[in-house]
């Protein structure tokens, strides 16, 4: 009887010291002052699933805006060269409507305007790839390549035996990829190229991920840099699905090389994430060459991520979308917008403005895509166009307006993009390239699907009622 009372006493103490802990961490995400709409389902997980939403609030919901990860010193000294070529307002001046968003990037991150640079774009993985590995041969100085996901498959081999050919030849080869991203690519792939001497290293790497804060933020960027003149960015990893599709259809995305001063942004980029992963600063004027001009674009290059007091990508895209006169034009693959971004497009449109969003028929997440779609019903009220991407699954990221304005990169219209991953995104200001992009786009709409507003008010409440509760752990997903 006295064991059991005991048992009984200890039974009692460790529930309410667990309770204790989850209303302390109840009012811990409280005190945070965070978006209601991020802090209610993380509250209703705490509540309803004690156990696991313990575990997934230290995996997915701790809030890092306070923390710096790289000194604020270390910060200007690599952004030093950049800024040495910043452009004269008099001399290449930023088209009227969009002063405010350029000094918005300027002021908020620092990032320069940067004049003259050559952009091709990539629709599909067999140009982009063939490209990159071509610009991977023509290396003399050195590559720097930053991907999200390097897949130990047959295009990534071959970039895998491109890079050690050129290390082997003396070439300075540094990568970076994430390692929550390359979870299933066995160490041996890696280990092979620092073998031949390439720096390899695993972005905020997670030993052990139950224990571990950090697999929440992501380094989602696509960066490439070859001899400081040459750069490629957009949304295509490193993996054979970019050239041969999945099982139910192709895969559309979009992919830039970049010559010219752009490419400066790209590389001040992974030298800021190398520094952070490696503790070493590379800052000589051999990274940052004189390059020429090659056409009468204006870009800003912007790195976003968790941690900062400002989430930069998301104030940038609501100023354009706010800025804008005729038209957006956005494709990404998940919608899930905070609620500034989706009150700005419903208001865009409720003003005669024409917006237009192209999603994919079918996503690679299940959940997302429903929790997607329950977002959709006020844009379509508000007046906005919806179009489906039939063919297979849509994974290109772009938002254009009034012919002018395009903002390209590897960030999608979601939470995760926007609060947790580090991304990276480029703003042109350019009427030759918007009217190139919106050129591609227009092709995408006859593989689309348009929306019919009254017959998609009008499906099943099942299906309705399943979409609007995802919607409540759409911040989470």
């Amino acid at each position: 009887m006295v064991h059991m009372g005991v048992q009984t006493i200890v039974g009692t103490i460790l529930f309410l010291s667990y309770c204790v802990t989850i209303l302390g961490l109840v009012l811990v995400i409280m005190m945070e002052n965070r978006n209601p709409l991020k802090t209610i389902p993380w509250v209703i997980v705490l509540l309803l699933l004690p156990g696991l939403g313990l575990l997934f609030y230290f995996l997915f919901g701790q809030d890092n805006r306070k923390q710096r990860i790289i000194p604020r010193r270390t910060y200007k000294r690599i952004m030093k060269r950049p800024h040495g070529i910043s452009l004269r307002k008099d001399t290449h001046p930023v088209p009227d409507q969009y002063r405010p968003l350029a000094h918005l990037l300027g002021v908020s991150n620092e990032f320069s305007l940067l004049y003259g640079s050559e952009i091709a774009v990539y629709t599909n993985g067999n140009d982009k790839f063939n490209a990159l590995l071509e610009a991977i041969e023509q290396a003399t100085h050195h590559i720097h390549l930053e991907y999200y996901i390097f897949c130990n498959d047959e295009i990534g081999n071959r970039v895998k035996e491109a890079l050690i050919r050129k290390a082997k030849k003396g070439v300075e080869v540094r990568v970076l990829y994430d390692d929550v991203g390359c979870w299933n690519v066995k160490k041996s792939f890696f280990r092979e190229m620092k073998e031949a001497g390439i720096e390899v290293y695993p972005f905020l790497r997670v030993v052990l991920p139950v224990f571990s804060g950090k697999v929440n933020y992501r380094n989602h960027r696509k960066i490439v840099v070859i001899d400081g003149t040459v750069g490629f960015m957009g949304g295509m990893n490193i993996a054979d699905r970019y050239c041969k599709g999945t099982s139910w259809g192709s895969w559309r995305d979009t992919h830039f090389r970049i010559r010219g001063k752009g490419v400066y942004g790209l590389q001040s980029a992974f030298l800021i994430d190398w520094y952070v992963i490696t503790r070493r600063l590379l800052n000589g004027k051999v990274y940052y060459p004189k390059v020429p001009v090659l056409s009468n674009n204006l870009m800003q290059v912007i790195t976003s991520g968790p941690v900062g007091q400002w989430r930069i990508l998301l104030q940038a895209t609501i100023k354009v979308i706010a800025t804008a006169k005729k038209y957006i034009y956005i494709q990404t693959p998940y919608f899930l917008p905070t609620e500034g971004l989706n009150q700005a497009l419903q208001t865009a449109a409720l003003s005669g403005v024409d917006v237009r969003l192209m999603l994919p028929k079918r996503a690679d997440a299940r959940s997302v895509n429903m929790a997607s779609h329950s977002f959709i019903d006020d844009m379509v009220k508000a007046g906005a166009k919806v179009y489906f991407y039939n063919p297979g699954f849509l994974h290109s990221k772009m938002v254009l307006s009034d012919d002018m304005l395009t903002c390209i990169g590897s960030a999608n219209m979601d939470f995760r993009s926007f609060e947790h991953n580090f991304e990276v995104n480029a703003f042109v200001y350019d009427e030759s390239f918007a009217l190139q992009m919106k050129k591609i786009f227009f092709h995408d709409l006859h593989n689309c699907e348009k929306l019919v507003p009254a017959r998609w008010l009008k499906r099943p409440l099942k299906q309705r009622l399943a979409e609007s509760f995802m919607r409540l752990f759409s911040p989470l997903l």
